[in-house]
C-alpha cells in the first residue's frame, strides 16, 4: 500500500531537556497548542490523546516509543471527523537532535494511504503548532492565538 507522509523541521533555540518537557506537559502544551493537551505517561505501550479544552477527545492512539529526550513515536488516529477516521491508524514521529545552541525538531506524520485527508489536514497544523512551540521556548509568546483566524480562509 501506498504511504503518504508529511514532514515538518524546525530549529528550536533551547535544550533537548526543554523541549522535551515542553512536548510532555499537558499544561505547558495548552500555550501553544490553541487550548489543547495530550494526556498520557509518555512511556511505551501508554495510552495517549489529544483533547480540547473542553474535554473533546480529538485524537487518540498509542506511545509505541519514547526515548527521552530525542524521541517519540506514537500511533494515532483521529476521532472527530469521519472521513479522517476511517483512514485507520497514522504514525506520528518526534525526533530531537542537538544541533550548536539549538535543536533540531523534525516530526514526521504518515499514513499507510494514497491521497490521505488526514495527512492534508495535519500539513495545515504542524507548522501553526510548531511556530506557536518556537515562539514561547525563545520568545515567552506565541505567535498564532488562534488556530483558524476569522479573517483567514480554511
Amino acid at each position: 500500500m501506498a504511504r503518504s507522509s508529511y514532514v515538518y523541521v524546525s530549529y528550536i533555540r533551547t535544550t533537548p531537556e526543554k523541549l522535551w518537557a515542553a512536548l510532555t506537559d499537558p499544561e505547558f502544551m495548552k500555550q501553544y497548542w490553541f487550548g489543547m493537551h495530550c494526556e498520557s505517561a509518555f512511556t511505551a505501550g501508554s495510552p495517549w490523546k489529544l483533547v480540547a479544552g473542553d474535554g473533546q477527545v480529538y485524537d487518540d492512539g498509542e506511545i509505541l516509543e519514547a526515548d527521552p529526550p530525542r524521541r517519540l513515536v506514537i500511533r494515532w488516529r483521529h476521532q472527530r471527523r469521519p472521513e479522517l477516521n476511517a483512514e485507520g491508524d497514522s504514525r506520528c514521529v518526534i525526533e530531537l537532535e542537538p544541533n550548536a545552541s539549538a535543536v533540531k525538531l523534525t516530526i514526521t506524520h504518515s499514513v499507510e494511504r494514497e491521497p490521505s485527508k488526514l495527512i492534508e489536514a495535519v500539513s495545515g497544523g504542524w507548522p501553526k503548532i510548531v511556530s506557536n512551540l518556537k515562539s514561547l521556548l525563545e520568545t515567552g509568546a506565541v505567535a498564532f492565538t488562534e488556530a483558524y483566524p476569522a479573517n483567514q480562509a480554511r
